[in-house]
């Protein structure tokens, strides 16, 4: 790990560490994360950091919370991002950052100390093209809804591979944008979020930075975990809905089934019949757990909904192809 230092003031020949926030409405959050990201900046040595709001046409009070920020400390710039949804303001981060190091955390999330640090120690120090560690989900007053089991609780973001810093060579280990950072030197043309796996706005899914890393897998690039790198996840609203994961799952299903599942001979409409008999049996198997009063209920439901999706998404693609 790095010791503490102070700072380098910037200049031509000093590397820089750009830490993204890409943000829609998120105006309120952003006080306490940039306070700590600018205190995890002392301890960074030999870069220069700088925090690059991407604000998504947000429609709150973004533009003047970043303006208050001032010029002590770590510098922060905005930048409008006017294409509405994650992976557009996560290509202009790449498209902004100066290099040769790109970190990318939510405005609902915080970083534990050292966070920094880790990431930057990975890149430059162990050789990694991406790093990411673990996120732990914190709820309103610290309790856990009882309905959610640690299986659903995962699709809020929660990551945790252990305790022992690993290298990444398949996509049982994912690393995800929430809490990740790259060396986009290295990288060049490869870091790209695709966009047509959009969550506009205050909408949900999304899943352009899975398709991302299972890309770097593909490709063999040198991923990196460390169990140190850690960020809280604050979560509320719609997200302690049961709706929010099966809307969620719903809407990954239709992406999946337009854009990655595959063109079978037999189909009617785009759908294949076995999608179909699939579909069926998820269903009676989650009616088996509701009358159980089984809390993987909720679970089954959402692959049920997610392969409904995927029918949707596969009909959409063939009525593209035949409108």
């Amino acid at each position: 790990m790095t010791p503490e230092a102070t700072l380098h003031e910037p200049s031509s020949d000093v590397a820089t560490l750009t830490v993204a926030i890409c943000t829609y409405n998120g105006g309120d959050r952003l006080g306490p994360l940039v306070t700590a990201l600018r205190q995890q900046a002392t301890t960074v040595d030999g870069v220069r950091v700088e925090i690059l709001v991407v604000d998504n046409n947000s429609t709150d009070a973004t533009p003047a919370v970043v303006a208050s920020f001032g010029e002590d400390g770590v510098p922060v710039r905005r930048v409008l991002e006017s294409q509405q949804g994650i992976p557009f303001a996560r290509n202009r981060a790449v498209a902004e950052a100066p290099g040769p190091y790109l970190a990318f955390i939510d405005d609902d999330e915080l970083p534990r100390p050292c966070w920094l640090a880790t990431a930057l120690d990975a890149l430059r120090n162990e050789g990694a093209q991406c790093v990411g560690g673990k996120i732990e989900v914190v709820f309103p007053g610290g309790e856990r809804p009882r309905w959610m089991i640690p299986a659903v609780e995962a699709f809020l973001g929660r990551i945790d591979h252990g305790d022992t810093a690993a290298w990444v060579t398949d996509t049982s280990i994912p690393i995800y944008s929430g809490n990740v950072a790259y060396d986009v030197a290295s990288l060049g043309g490869q870091l790209h979020f695709d966009t047509r796996y959009n969550r506009a706005g205050a909408g949900i899914g999304g899943g352009s930075d899975g398709i991302l890393f299972r890309q770097l897998v593909g490709a063999r690039a040198r991923l990196r975990y460390r169990p140190e790198m850690v960020i809280e996840h604050h979560v509320g609203g719609d997200k302690l809905r049961r709706r929010y994961f099966l809307r969620l799952h719903f809407k990954g299903g239709v992406r999946h089934g337009a854009y990655q599942y595959p063109d079978y001979r037999r189909q009617v409409l785009g759908v294949p019949p076995f999608l179909v008999v699939q579909a069926v049996r998820q269903a009676g198997r989650a009616l088996k757990l509701f009358a159980r009063r089984d809390p993987y209920a909720l679970r089954q439901t959402m692959n049920l909904t997610f392969d409904l999706g995927c029918m949707v998404g596969c009909y959409r693609r063939w009525r593209g192809r035949h409108g």
